[in-house]
């Protein structure tokens, strides 16, 4: 499924190439994994097996996929989250997922809940501000990187589209 040369999507480390697969040997046996190098720190080096990458890693979207991603916007459900006890294992997994769907959802939950928040004027929790710019920076990045743009761009790219359809 991934090969040396492929740009994958690392739960804890964004953009990430796969520059090899090596054998290595730990806990008393020998495995392959593969060596992938960081877009956003090219000096580190972190090791997936190779056993078990498709539960760690995803082909990073290319450049139809993120326009796609980009045009369905408007049409993404938030992610619902009814019980309190359960929004930050929610949060948590959205963002562990790298699914730009699932990205989609949880900002545009957190946005809602946001304006409800300041409506009855309370504050934004710290948890909610957490997770909301980590979903934002992520799917950020992996459209940027698939768009050969920067990060920065990309909420103009996003806020076109939304202005467009509504």
């Amino acid at each position: 499924m991934f090969e040396v040369g492929d740009y994958v999507v690392s739960m804890a480390n964004g953009i990430c190439e796969i520059k090899d697969v090596v054998e290595m040997e730990m806990s008393g046996s020998r495995k392959e994994y593969f060596l992938l190098i960081p877009e956003s720190e090219a000096n580190s080096k972190v090791y997936v097996p190779v056993d078990s990458a498709e539960k760690r890693i995803r082909k990073a979207m290319d450049k139809k996929s993120a326009l796609s991603v980009i045009e369905q916007i408007s049409d993404m459900e938030e992610l619902i989250i009814t019980n309190e006890k359960e929004r930050e294992t929610r949060y948590k997994e959205a963002v562990r997922s790298c699914d730009p769907k699932l990205l989609v959802g949880i900002i545009k939950n957190m946005y809602i809940r946001k304006q409800q928040r300041l409506a009855e004027g309370k504050k934004c929790t710290a948890m909610d501000e957490k997770y909301f710019k980590l979903a934002v920076h992520n799917l950020h990045a992996e459209l940027a990187f698939a768009l050969d743009c920067e990060e920065s761009e990309v909420e103009a790219l996003i806020r076109r589209r939304i202005e467009k359809t509504a």
